[in-house]
């Protein structure tokens, strides 16, 4: 069951733009495809969803060939594709019957979006009248509209402020709630941590880290340390060797070579009576391991 990516392979003449690429999702919930721009995510985006032909490789769902009539999918794609004239409603509706609906059906899943998503005051405007983020708000429900098994979000905090991101991000997780797959593209590594369970992150085509996100993060020794006390407690980093990446009203960020380290600094804290309000070893971020994989 679900979404499987096998060996996938595609040219653009003599450039190689995805190189055997594989990844599978079994059950709902969401899963991030990472890369830097270039990397060949919006190719093995269009390929899963059959908007361009693969040269090798497979691609099911539910085990049969991904083709329009084997799956309900959504796109929300990374550069704008709603019409800038066109008063929004109108385009709604024409998205919503390009895609099989009836009118009266698409009318109720309109209405319940744009006032789910805080658009319906808008819905007499034409797009361009709009800022980008409710433009964004608009593609997203374009996306959604048709109730689909299969929904696929490239950057879907594109031009959000914090309110409408929050908002958006309590809709992913009703989608998730209902049993909906969906793969998201971003390069805000924080929302794909919040979100995503598994990962692939790609690299000039190629596979270069992919798995649960957790095990991959628990892998890696911890290698930062914060700790947030009540007084300058700089000696007691540096006679240990350890180097303070930052510093804000005695919170510290402290870099550490290893964990002995740190629980070196808590005895020597704690038997100088000082008051700590926050020690905590942590992992590397999605962030540093992005980074360290593709940052050459």
């Amino acid at each position: 069951m679900g979404l499987k990516v096998e060996n996938v392979v595609k040219h653009f003449g003599e450039k190689l733009a995805v190189d055997h690429i594989s990844f599978e999702m079994k059950e709902p919930g969401v899963f991030g495809l990472l890369g830097t721009n270039g990397a060949g995510k919006t190719t093995t985006i269009r390929m899963m969803l059959g908007m361009l032909k693969k040269d090798s490789g497979e691609i099911t769902w539910n085990g049969k060939q991904v083709e329009r009539k084997n799956v309900k999918f959504g796109y929300l794609p990374e550069e704008r594709g709603i019409y800038p004239k066109t008063k929004i409603y109108e385009q709604l509706i024409y998205f919503a019957e390009l895609k099989g609906m009836k009118k009266e059906e698409a009318c109720k899943e309109i209405d319940y979006w744009m006032g789910r998503l805080k658009v319906d005051e808008y819905k007499d405007m034409q797009a361009e009248k709009l800022s980008k983020g409710n433009q964004q708000k608009v593609q997203f429900i374009a996306s959604i509209l048709n109730n689909p098994e299969l929904i696929v979000l490239d950057e879907p905090f594109s031009g959000l402020d914090p309110v409408n991101t929050e908002l958006l991000k309590n809709v992913i997780l009703e989608l998730v709630e209902k049993g909906k797959y969906i793969i998201m593209s971003s390069h805000q590594m924080s929302s794909i941590e919040e979100f995503c369970s598994d990962v692939v992150i790609i690299n000039r085509g190629k596979t270069v880290l992919k798995g649960n996100l957790k095990e991959i993060k628990d892998a890696y020794p911890a290698k930062r340390l914060e700790v947030n006390v009540k007084q300058d407690i700089t000696s007691y980093i540096t006679e240990l060797g350890m180097n303070i990446e930052k510093n804000i009203d005695n919170n510290y960020e402290i870099n550490i070579d290893n964990e002995e380290q740190a629980h070196t600094l808590m005895k020597n804290l704690v038997n100088n009576n000082i008051s700590i309000d926050k020690f905590e070893l942590k992992k590397p971020s999605l962030n540093d391991i992005f980074i360290e994989k593709v940052g050459a």
